[in-house]
């Protein structure tokens, strides 16, 4: 703005209140006016249209829940905490009430403040500290209506109000890191319990597995032996007239006592020790052999 010769400039996205003798005549847009000083006509002052912003920083009390923080140990104090809740506030004047804009308040910050730290006290002491952070839009809402509905009738426009930021209280902010930082290593020691618990049963899976296996394989090797053996005596009782199966059958128990002798010899870890050691044993445990199926076969008769 400006003013030479009688002449006043408005600057864009500005108005000018202009007076005659002191009293409010009109409103001057952007561009060049004619103001003749000499008649009683003056400029009381300028009125930015463009957006500001206030921030507000606004302390008051909140509500604590006892679910919020569970061990005394991590938190000592009353249900009610103090939290700053830091509200930004976006207005501008409105051309057509510009006057009522520039004449009707004094300082038009301190009224905006006023009403947001009525709005802000009236509702957040309402809620829990938790319900503050959840609902910051309503807060921000309700605070946004308020000043509209009061800025209004003094010529300016609430544009949009947030809440840009709840600090809570030094002692509360590290209750409830020290709440988070349990609830993550809770949750990652149940994970590790999980997995651990998952590794168990897939390697007792696998073992029960390769037991099945193992058992399979240990049945068909023996059936295999015992159709082996039973091809042997009967091929040897044909070729060799005279003989019986308890013959045929002490010369494979033979033949195997010195293939094992054989393989027991050739290994030098071997730690399998025979007792009593010698040849005529194996005619000893053939009988003892034969003797228990005899004996099982009787008692399965009787």
């Amino acid at each position: 703005m400006g003013q030479a010769f009688g002449c006043y400039q408005v600057d864009q996205s500005n108005v000018a209140i202009k007076e005659h003798f002191g009293k409010f005549s009109d409103v001057l847009e952007p561009g060049c006016h004619c103001l003749p000083w000499c008649l009683g006509y003056q400029i009381a002052g300028g009125l930015s249209l463009r957006v500001q912003q206030l921030d507000v920083r606004c302390e008051t009390k909140t509500k604590v829940s006892a679910a919020s923080f569970p061990s005394p140990t991590l938190f000592h104090g009353a249900d009610n905490v103090f939290v700053t809740v830091v509200a930004s506030v976006q207005y501008r004047a409105v051309a057509e009430k510009a006057s009522d804009a520039f004449y009707r308040l004094t300082n038009t910050r301190e009224q905006i403040q006023s009403y947001v730290f009525d709005v802000i006290r009236a509702s957040v002491p309402k809620l829990e500290l938790d319900s503050v952070f959840e609902q910051k839009n309503d807060i921000a809402k309700a605070v946004e209506e308020e000043l509209e509905k009061a800025m209004s009738t003094y010529g300016f426009e609430i544009v949009q109000t947030l809440i840009v930021d709840i600090e809570p209280d030094v002692n509360v902010k590290r209750a409830m890191n020290e709440i988070n930082a349990a609830a993550r290593l809770r949750l990652a020691a149940n994970e590790k319990a999980e997995a651990e618990k998952i590794l168990q049963i897939k390697k007792a899976e696998g073992e029960a597995e390769s037991k099945y296996l193992s058992g399979l394989g240990i049945a068909r090797q023996r059936q295999a032996i015992v159709d082996g053996l039973r091809d042997s005596v009967l091929a040897f009782s044909e070729n060799v007239p005279g003989t019986t199966a308890k013959d045929v059958m002490d010369m494979v128990l033979v033949t195997q006592y010195f293939d094992t002798m054989k393989e027991i010899g050739a290994s030098s870890k071997s730690s399998s020790v025979f007792i009593p050691h010698g040849p005529g044993a194996v005619k000893d445990i053939a009988v003892q052999i034969r003797d228990g199926l005899l004996q099982a076969s009787a008692s399965q008769t009787n």
